[in-house]
This record gives structure tokens, sequence and C-alpha cells, in this order.
């Protein structure tokens, strides 16, 4: 019930916090909270790639819809299909196309460092959405991924106190991989120093591709002899590669996995039994966050007086400012969460799941 009450606040809150675009007669007042006037801006977006379920199919229309809120700001966007080099050629695209503020979802962090500064240097704001972009100039707005780490953590190590465990993380030039590992690890050091857990595995994952996860997930089953019974695989689409190579020795569904993000796919093998959690981040939420920020940012706001900002000092050393907004475990107890907020349907939730397995599925 904790759990639901959160999501249902955290829905609120969504509403409460919309961007003003009440006309008060003053043509464009910006304030912390958002921006009016948004008409006059134009917002530029540089994906790195739609590989991922989640980016097109719930962020992409989160910020659109919130910058269509803040008084119908333009979107404008790039996609730079996975490579880091038209990433730097994509953000010169989108601020030769006129963009007031940029929002960033980056492939290499470092790679895009000098992107940013050229964009901070023409007074064009910056978001780093989703991944951590080590300027601190910038605005970084995400979820709180090493909170991520620790609830997948928690879900699995309940559920296997002692064993062979496998670390199947994300891309090596994403922050975002070490903060979940760094997560994971504040809840397993007592089990691994005692000897009851044992890391048997551990690999990054280019790109985050199920394929090289489903891979490498493989080669550590052959060098387990099998013997494997817990994988942190830090993303849904990673997970899904581990159940395969899971499902092809026989093992699904008696190897408890983790996965984050709220993929259809992913909470369906939650209701299935061969996913144990699902760490679930409302993209519409963090869509919003970031369009908002954008506009309020283009109309001369500064960055800690966005709403919901907070000081966050990164790895780098840099003190930065952001926006951590919180996950949900989604486990086969509360997967009312995501129907009740209109996530998936019932007959996505419960495809091939047997009549009364859980709960939600009838």
């Amino acid at each position: 019930m904790k759990r639901r009450l959160l999501a249902v606040l955290a829905l609120s809150v969504l509403l409460l916090a919309a961007c003003s675009n009440d006309d008060d007669g003053g043509g464009g007042s910006t304030g912390a909270t958002g921006a009016s006037g948004g008409g006059n801006v134009t917002v530029g977006v540089s994906w790195n790639n739609f590989n991922e379920e989640r980016w097109s199919k719930f962020d992409e229309p989160a910020i659109q819809e919130a910058l269509q809120a803040c008084g119908g700001a333009k979107y404008i966007s790039t996609d730079a299909g996975s490579s880091a080099e038209q990433q730097l050629a994509d953000v010169e695209n989108l601020i030769s196309q006129g963009a007031n503020a940029i929002i960033i979802l980056a492939q290499d962090g470092e790679a895009i460092l000098p992107a940013v500064q050229s964009a901070l240097d023409q007074g064009i704001p910056v978001v780093a959405y989703d991944r951590l972009i080590e300027n601190p100039g910038s605005l970084y707005v995400t979820f709180d991924n090493v909170e991520i780490g620790r609830l997948q953590a928690q879900s699995i190590l309940e559920q296997v106190p002692k064993g062979n465990y496998v670390f199947i993380k994300g891309n090596s030039t994403d922050a975002n991989a070490d903060f979940l590992r760094s997560g994971q690890e504040e809840v397993l050091k007592d089990a691994i120093a005692s000897g009851d857990v044992k890391n048997v595995g551990e690999s990054y994952t280019d790109n985050w591709d199920p394929a090289i996860a489903q891979t490498n997930m493989e080669q550590f089953l052959t060098d387990n002899n099998n013997d494997v019974d817990a994988v942190l695989a830090e993303n849904d689409g990673m997970a899904g590669g581990v159940v395969a190579a899971l499902e092809a020795q026989g093992l699904a569904g008696e190897v408890s996995v983790s996965g984050q993000d709220g993929d259809l796919a992913a909470l369906n093998r939650v209701a299935l039994g061969t996913q144990t959690v699902d760490v679930w981040k409302d993209s519409r939420e963090l869509g919003k966050a970031a369009g908002e920020a954008a506009v309020a940012l283009a109309n001369g706001a500064a960055l800690a007086d966005v709403e919901g900002t907070i000081p966050f000092d990164s790895p780098g050393g840099n003190s930065m400012t952001a926006i951590l907004l919180t996950p949900i475990a989604v486990t086969p107890d509360n997967l009312d969460v995501v129907l009740d907020a209109g996530w998936i349907s019932v007959d996505e939730l419960c495809q091939g799941v047997e009549a009364g397995a859980v709960a939600v599925c009838p």
C-alpha cells in the first residue's frame, strides 16, 4: 500500500507542478517553477538513439506535452543513432536551427562536453537528460540512479540471500552504469564480505545492448557450469537478453533477475515470474520535469531557481544542480501500481500468465 500511495502522490505532483501559462498580461514573465510566453522558445532535444522502448513511447511525448503546456514552446530533435561523434554535430545543428535551450540524452558523457560548452558559451542552457554530463553549467535531470541500484539489490537479496551473483552493467561511458552498481554494492557489501554472496561474473554492456547482454550472460553460464543464482541486470532491455540466455538453459524463473525502466515486456516478465523486480521510473514525470526546466532556463531562470532542484556533487568533483526523481520497485506483490498509473494495460501485463498466478491477473 505504501508503494501504491507513493505512485499516486507522484502523479499528483505532476499535475500540481505543471507549467504556468496563465495570461497575466505581462507578456512572458518567468518564475522558478516554469515560464509563460513559451511560444517564443524553441527547445532542441538531442537523443542518443531510439533503441530503448521508453524514449519514443514515454519520454519524448512527455517533453512535447510539457512544452505545449508552457505556452506552446516549439520542439525540435535529432537522433544520433548511438554515435557520440554524430551527437556532437547534432547539438550544433540544433543551435543552428534556433534552439533557445537544449536537452541532451548523452551517448558518451565525456565526448559530448565540447558541444555542451559551445552551447553554454552562446548563452543556450543545457539540460543533461537522464545521463550525467560533467559540466556544472548544465542542469542534471534524472531519477536517483544510486537508489535504483539499491532497490534492485534489495529485491534480489531478499529472494536470494546466499548464492552466486552475476552483474550485467550498462555502457561503460554512461555514468549511470556506475551509479547503479554503487547502489547495488551498498546493499550487497556485507553479504559479499561474509561470503554469502559470490560475484561470479561482471561486465559492462556496450550501448546497453540486449544482444550483447545475452552473449555475456551465456558466457557467464558456461564459465560457471550454469551455477548462477541471481543476475543484477541494470535495465530491462538487458534483463530481456539475460532471460533469453536463461531460457536456453531451462533456467528462466529459477534465477532471480533485476531490471529497470518499466518496459512493458519486462513488467510482463515480472508477472510471469521470469524477472524478479523492475524498478519503475515514470518517464512521463522525467520528460515533464525536463521540458518545464528547459523553458524556464530559456526564459532566464537560474539553475537553482528551477523547481525541484538540489545541489549534486558529481563523481568528477563538480558541484552540479540536479533534479532527482524517486523510482519505485515493482514486484509481483505490487503490480497494481503500474496498472493504476495507466502505464500498462491488464492484457499487456498478464499476457501468458496463468490466471490467479499474481493478484492483478484474473
